[in-house]
């Protein structure tokens, strides 16, 4: 892997392709499992008063307000003060912990339920006051990165990673070597497109 990649990837699970534009009557089960999970992680951050923001494809399809292809996962950040208390609540709600590599244990941990894969990872601020993934300096965040605007999906209410910052992450990527994959292409057009009317 190289170097560099090493420093800003995070811990990742193999990702289907396809770009099919998904309405409530063509659903399929994974994408309603998801969309389960993700209503029971927002309640339970709301519940527990801790912020959260969505990143990769489910961000997008928030700020589009529709489900635009199937995921192969559900990506968020929170703080990482917040990492103790929301894995104590996760597993009492039945969440399974799965482990990850040890590189990235310090910057994020992944649950599984009902074979919905979970990655949290977890921000800091350094001591220059620049917003970064915890222990990982090197790849500092946009200011602008966690967005206060509130996003509603099928009854279910996140904030996202600004749309700004989820593009320079894609484009991070693909400088540093990381496998071309179809959907990225798709998503930073996508991203490209809501930045143009981003308000």
């Amino acid at each position: 892997m190289h170097s560099i990649l090493k420093l800003f990837a995070l811990d990742s699970l193999k990702s289907p392709g396809g770009l099919k534009i998904m309405t409530k009557e063509n659903f399929d089960l994974e994408t309603k499992n998801q969309l389960k999970i993700l209503n029971e992680l927002s309640t339970i951050f709301k519940n527990e008063n801790l912020d959260f923001w969505l990143r990769g494809g489910w961000a997008i399809d928030f700020i589009l307000g529709k489900v635009t292809r199937i995921h192969s996962d559900i990506d968020l950040c929170t703080w990482i003060t917040n990492r103790e208390k929301i894995e104590h609540t996760l597993i009492h709600a039945g969440f399974k912990e799965d482990p990850v590599n040890e590189p990235f244990r310090n910057r994020q941990s992944d649950f599984v339920k009902e074979n919905v894969y979970i990655s949290i990872c977890y921000l800091t601020y350094d001591r220059n006051n620049n917003l970064i993934l915890n222990e990982l300096p090197e790849w500092v965040w946009r200011e602008e990165s966690l967005s206060p605007k509130i996003y509603h999906l099928h009854g279910i209410t996140a904030k996202t990673i600004h749309p700004k910052q989820l593009l320079e992450e894609k484009k991070i990527y693909r400088e540093i070597g990381r496998p071309h994959r179809k959907k990225d292409e798709e998503s930073m057009r996508i991203l490209r497109q809501i930045l143009a009317e981003y308000e």
